[in-house]
């Protein structure tokens, strides 16, 4: 529509009809009544000897406008033969598309023979499909810090390196939760942060995992006001962040022992050394801690002496008391897991490891 305009426009020099023109009104007056003698809309009865050209729609105020914008430099170098193919071009291109409309499914499977034929050759798919598995932000974020603990005076976190009293712990994300242990038998379990105070006395510190059913810690205290010492075994769950649990009766002077923490539910045989105060005869025993049912965090525990116990030393480390952890991989997801999915891989104790080989 505009190609046409422009060049009836121009080859028929109507623009220097406007040359006397006053008024903005009678220039696209002028405009208007030279394009007439010219062009006719669809429906517009034909005179004798007809041989104006047919346009799409009707000519407004805005073609007449762009007329006027036309460039003497362009005037001058107008191609007449050129804008002719320009229209026959953008005619054949309109057809095109009206053909297609008209004809959609016959196009559609044309445009995608066509992306198979410009595509598709040496181009196969590479990728591979899996099922998707649902994740959690702790499963998969990379261990980017490293959790340190000064126990004397009860801080951990990652930003304790240069703190001479810290030492190195495990290797963790910025994600993860984390459990302190106190030698009065408390705990609390906080967000790890680059410093977070805790309390002083620090025995045991690492990343808590509110859904490892397989952790197991190991434990004798003395009670402080019966002076008996208790053994249990337990695990941590159901805990609320950044709040005190005691592990023991809580009663003042209780002092933790031995403590452990056992990934796969080791148990421990131990040597318990009395003090030489101490009215028994035998003042050297064993202790197996494979004797003991695994509880909850607030159990009191079993009656290991009545006596003053000097120290606590590990005689030797046993069997998961749980049995060996089955294992199992989804070769679906390509993930190795506890909850049944995939290829069963057998039961994986302490000692065990998964060899993996690659194509």
């Amino acid at each position: 529509h505009s190609a046409s305009l422009e060049k009836i426009f121009i080859e028929n020099r109507i623009y220097r009809k406007i040359e006397e023109c006053e008024t903005w009104e009678q220039i696209l007056e002028t405009i208007d009544a030279g394009l007439k003698k010219f062009v006719r809309v669809e429906g517009e009865k034909l005179k004798k000897d007809d041989t104006r050209i047919v346009l799409r729609r009707p000519v407004s105020e805005d073609d007449l406008t762009r007329l006027t914008e036309i460039r003497i430099k362009r005037i001058s170098k107008y191609d007449g033969f050129k804008a002719e193919e320009y229209i026959q071009r953008l005619d054949m291109e309109l057809a095109e598309v009206a053909d297609h409309l008209a004809n959609l499914t016959r196009y559609a499977i044309a445009y995608f023979e066509n992306l198979l034929k410009k595509y598709g050759v040496n181009r196969e798919r590479k990728t591979q499909l899996r099922t998707f598995d649902v994740v959690t932000a702790q499963k998969v974020a990379i261990a980017n810090q490293k959790l340190y603990v000064n126990r004397q005076d009860g801080f951990v976190g990652y930003g304790l390196k240069k703190d001479e009293k810290a030492e190195f712990v495990v290797d963790c994300s910025d994600l993860d939760d984390i459990i302190a242990i106190k030698r009065d038998g408390t705990f609390v379990v906080t967000k790890i942060a680059e410093k977070t105070f805790v309390g002083k006395d620090i025995l045991h510190a690492g990343v808590y995992n509110k859904n490892d059913d397989r952790l197991v810690y190991n434990m004798v205290y003395v009670d402080g006001a019966s002076g008996i010492s208790f053994a249990k075994r337990f695990l941590v769950s159901g805990i609320t962040r950044d709040k005190s649990y005691d592990l023991t009766k809580g009663t003042k002077g209780t002092k933790t022992l031995y403590l452990t923490a056992n990934p796969n539910s080791e148990s421990e045989t131990v040597t318990i050394q009395l003090s030489d105060k101490a009215p028994a005869r035998v003042k050297q025993f064993e202790f197996d801690f494979a004797e003991l049912a695994i509880k909850g965090k607030g159990s009191m525990g079993n009656i290991v002496t009545k006596q003053l116990i000097k120290s606590i030393k590990r005689q030797s480390l046993g069997d998961s008391t749980l049995g060996g952890r089955e294992v199992f991989f989804d070769s679906v997801v390509g993930k190795l897991n506890h909850t049944g999915h995939g290829r069963y891989l057998g039961a994986f104790d302490t000692e065990h490891v998964v060899l993996v080989v690659y194509k």
